[in-house]
């Protein structure tokens, strides 16, 4: 989750997409009709690759970012639909334009129904088959701009804050926020180090009828036990050695608004005390102060380890957990949230460009991979620097693979695990280590098999295997 501006990523998708070069693959097996388009997108400004084999053309589209593949149907071995399948199975965003000999309605719905974008008749003529590959790009332009937009849940009133994602996960812990904030009951963020309990808190107070009032945040874990105490209720002048004015605490800073203790679990007993009386009293009292103060301020909890198990462990008073966990939110780790990895890498490469006023155009589909295989321990924050240092040390127009951290890397090439145990079908595949050759086999396959809608042709193309094989292994 990344706070973000309207203002800022429009800024940063219009000049991204005024810099971007589309990139495209012709593959036909005639070579003049290949020399000839060659030519003609080269004057459009396009990057332009071509090839006379269906095989080629789809080692492009997986080992780097394409826009669009002008095939044609008619070629030897591997023809233009299941050129068209595989694409559509390995990088469903790149359009397809498909071109053929022997136009006919059949032909034509079938490569509309396997996602083409367009259906051209030979002989060609230069300017259909320009206006059609420049509307499949503008297409394909608008889907990217749009991607991290539509996956964007915000507050419709008003341009302060953004939570990037749209994975169920995500969604489930946004409806509960939702429900949670115009009421004024305690909250609890519950999950790991960098998923953005921050920004879920900031959301509540927006949510709620204090938004006009002060969002206070202080991490109790960053300070001793003494300052602490001064942070959140304030001192006196004289109430301690070296305090020479009189100071007020966060508490006090956020009457009428909200609160946000971060790692209250790292929480002295003593400060645990004092804050069972701020919420059963909704009174605090200063250091050295003679008399108590009150306050009317919603306290939002958040805590990297659960506070049950704290309470168990007698680090953490039973009463203050169950005066906190009124409504308890789990927060999921970005390896639960599938789908998000590559929506949070677009958004925080287009930051990053800006910031360091580098034009990279997205990332390879390599780089891609090894940011979907990774586990992310440190969450949606080790994800953000991952992409910073890409951005800085990246040299070509895509983020490659090799300037992603070294533990991304190793995952991505087999030296160190990934996801143990966990299986995303449909975008891939993990293995965790003693997996049995037999069952690895059937993940992959399966895997590959639904990715490819059944067909058992087009997987086993993309598994380099005979299709014989594969109905063998599926009888077996």
């Amino acid at each position: 989750m990344e706070e973000r501006c309207d203002d800022d990523r429009a800024a940063a998708t219009q000049a991204g997409a005024a810099r971007r070069v589309p990139r495209i693959v012709v593959v036909d097996d005639e070579v003049p009709i290949l020399d000839s388009l060659h030519k003609i997108f080269g004057r459009e400004g396009f990057s332009v690759r071509v090839t006379d084999n269906g095989d080629e053309a789809l080692d492009m589209v997986r080992a780097s970012e394409v826009d669009l593949v002008l095939a044609d149907i008619m070629m030897p071995k591997f023809n233009g639909i299941e050129l068209l399948r595989a694409i559509k199975a390995v990088s469903p965003t790149v359009e397809v334009v498909m071109m053929t000999a022997f136009g006919n309605v059949e032909n034509a719905v079938e490569c509309m129904r396997h996602g083409a974008y367009d259906f051209i008749s030979k002989p060609l003529k230069r300017a259909i088959v320009v206006r059609s590959v420049q509307r499949a790009l503008e297409r394909h332009a608008l889907v990217a701009e749009n991607r991290i937009l539509k996956a964007t849940i915000s507050d419709s009133s008003t341009n302060e804050e953004h939570i990037i994602g749209n994975s169920p996960a995500l969604r489930a812990t946004l409806e509960t926020i939702g429900q949670v904030a115009p009421s004024d009951a305690t909250v609890l963020l519950e999950g790991e180090s960098g998923t953005g309990k921050e920004v879920l808190a900031k959301r509540v107070h927006r949510l709620s009828n204090r938004a006009p009032k002060p969002f206070v945040a202080i991490n109790c874990a960053a300070l001793p036990e003494a300052l602490l105490e001064s942070e959140l209720f304030g001192h006196e002048r004289g109430a301690f050695t070296g305090a020479s004015n009189r100071r007020q605490g966060r508490f006090a800073r956020a009457d009428g608004g909200t609160i946000l203790l971060d790692e209250v679990v790292e929480t002295s007993l003593a400060v645990q005390v004092r804050l069972l009386r701020v919420l059963q009293e909704g009174e605090i009292e200063p250091l050295g102060a003679d008399a108590v103060q009150s306050v009317d301020v919603r306290v939002i909890a958040a805590s990297n380890k659960p506070l049950e198990a704290a309470v168990e462990a007698g680090t953490f008073r039973e009463d203050l957990y169950y005066r906190l966990n009124v409504i308890r939110v789990d927060v999921p780790p970005l390896r639960e949230r599938l789908g998000d990895v590559a929506l949070l890498a677009e958004a925080f490469l287009r930051m990053f460009c800006r910031q360091n006023q580098k034009n990279l155009s997205g990332f390879s589909a390599a780089a891609l991979n090894a940011l979907d295989a990774y586990s992310w321990p440190g969450n949606v924050r080790e994800l953000k620097n991952a992409i910073e240092r890409a951005v800085v040390l990246s040299k070509a127009d895509i983020v490659p693979v090799d300037v992603l951290p070294d533990t991304i890397v190793r995952v991505a090439t087999g030296s160190e695990p990934g996801r143990a145990g966990d299986q995303m079908l449909g975008d891939g595949v993990f293995i965790p280590h003693g997996t049995t050759l037999e069952e690895a086999e059937k993940l992959l396959l399966d895997a590959t098999l639904l990715r490819c809608g059944g067909d058992k042709k087009t997987a086993a193309r993309l598994l380099g295997i005979a299709a014989r094989t594969v109905y063998r292994k599926l009888g077996e």
